[in-house]
């Protein structure tokens, strides 16, 4: 059995993300963890200026005034995502656990890493264009700090970042 691969994901897993893990799997398959962050840090200017460059312009003035979910709604939502995404990579002949992270995502899977001994990551993503333009995204933080294969997907397009 190879190295665990972990999945980190602020949204929950589809079938194309599912299509691109089963792309990595050999044989047997390692284990797949997924880890979904609860909550995210509010990034009042980056997610206005996110939205305008996808032409999201409710989105971006209805942030201004959004204070977000309540912890404890975050973490319901993010359990909601953890379990989606568990079921919908089931069937692939892995093992696949999850679970749900406090704090900085990026540094809970540098240490799921370097604890469980991973050599690949895969990083799920909704389009961020400010992070992805800087490369300060979670795929691009990831491959700096873990050293290891990061995969950056675009989450329900198929679309493979440039981490």
């Amino acid at each position: 059995m190879s190295a665990p691969i972990l999945i980190l994901t602020e949204v929950a897993l589809g079938p194309s993300e599912r299509k691109a893990v089963e792309g990595l799997l050999s044989g047997g398959g390692p284990e797949l963890e997924v880890l979904v962050p609860s909550g995210r840090k509010r990034r009042l200017v980056i997610d206005f200026l996110d939205h305008l460059s996808m032409l999201e312009f409710g989105k971006a003035v209805e942030g201004l005034s959004d204070k977000g979910p309540d912890p404890q709604a975050a973490r319901s939502i993010a359990q909601t995502a953890l379990n989606t995404s568990i079921a919908a990579l089931e069937g692939l002949g892995a093992e696949v656990t999850g679970n749900i992270v406090e704090g900085d995502p990026v540094q809970a899977l540098a240490d799921r890493a370097a604890s469980i001994g991973a050599e690949q990551a895969v990083v799920v993503t909704l389009p961020h264009a400010v992070e992805d333009t800087f490369h300060t995204d979670w795929a691009n933080q990831a491959q700096r700090k873990l050293g290891i294969p990061v995969l950056h997907l675009y989450a329900g397009t198929g679309f493979i970042g440039d981490s």
